[in-house]
This record gives C-alpha cells, sequence and structure tokens, in this order.
C-alpha cells in the first residue's frame, strides 16, 4: 500500500503545480497587462482583479479548513469576492499571486507527507477529507485560472 499511497500523493502534487491538463498560475499570468487589472469586456461578470482575489481567497481558505481547529467559515459569497475592480496600488496583484503560491505550496507539503491522512475526516468539518480538500483547490483554482486566460485573451484581443 505504501507504493500506491505515494503514487496518488505524487499525483496531487502534480495536480497542485498545474501543467499536464492544467497550466500552472505562475506562467498563466506572467506578464499579464497591470492595464488589464481592472478591465472587463461587456458582459463578464468579473475582471481579472476580482479574479485573482477570489482564487487567494478561497484557497486560503480551504487550506484554513484543512489545518486550523478553530476554523470559521467566511460569509458566501461577501467574503469570498473582492469588491474592488482593480487592485489599489500594482504591487497588490504581485502579492496576492505569490499568497496563491504560498498556499498551494502548502497543499502540496500537506499532500506529500506520509503522515497526513488523505483519507480521514477533518474532525471540525462535515464528512470531509484532506483529499477531498486538496482536490478542491486544485479545481477551483484551474478553473478560475481558465477565466483568467479567457479574459486576457478577450481583453487583448479588443485593443
Amino acid at each position: 500500500m505504501a507504493g500506491e499511497d505515494r503514487i496518488v500523493r505524487d499525483n496531487l502534487i502534480e495536480f497542485l503545480r498545474g501543467g499536464s491538463a492544467h497550466m500552472d498560475i505562475t506562467t498563466a499570468l506572467k506578464d499579464f497587462p497591470p492595464a488589464l487589472y481592472g478591465a472587463k469586456p461587456k458582459g463578464a461578470p468579473h475582471t481579472a482583479w476580482q479574479l485573482l482575489e477570489h482564487i487567494r481567497i478561497t484557497l486560503h481558505d480551504l487550506l484554513d479548513f484543512c489545518t486550523v481547529a478553530e476554523y470559521v467559515a467566511p460569509e458566501w459569497p461577501k467574503e469570498y469576492w473582492p469588491e474592488a475592480h482593480a487592485p489599489g496600488f500594482p504591487s497588490q496583484w504581485k502579492a496576492s499571486l505569490k499568497a496563491i503560491q504560498e498556499d498551494l505550496a502548502a497543499f502540496e507539503k500537506l499532500a506529500g507527507d506520509p503522515t497526513s491522512n488523505l483519507y480521514a475526516q477533518i474532525p471540525w468539518g462535515e464528512g470531509q477529507t484532506l483529499l477531498r480538500e486538496i482536490l478542491l483547490a486544485g479545481d477551483h483554482t484551474s478553473y478560475h485560472l481558465g477565466q483568467l486566460i479567457q479574459l486576457r485573451k478577450q481583453l487583448e484581443d479588443a485593443k
């Protein structure tokens, strides 16, 4: 079973890092034009900044849920989506991206740690397991990253 467990853990780490069928967040957002952070094409529900911040907020919330016994869920949807359409200053974009990278690395560490029980229910949850939360973190990040990539393409094509 030890070999199979390592395979599962290695696959989870690969999934979180991106690659294979998913682009990694660093590559996807490399050189994202600051002028587009707060832009929104007609009919789009969110700006790039709102999507990036939503990824950051949600990813950190999922990590807290997995690791903090005193976890309290933020109010949905209010506390998961920023109101501002753009960052107050450009360095906020970089700080948000760095926070996402750090939380993904923390999930990788949990996934790779053979003492982390992927299958046990999280004691303060409602039946969720670490495996489920890792998959949710990767899936959620990938979903909204795809939206960010599409949004960038639409905005750049509109120029």
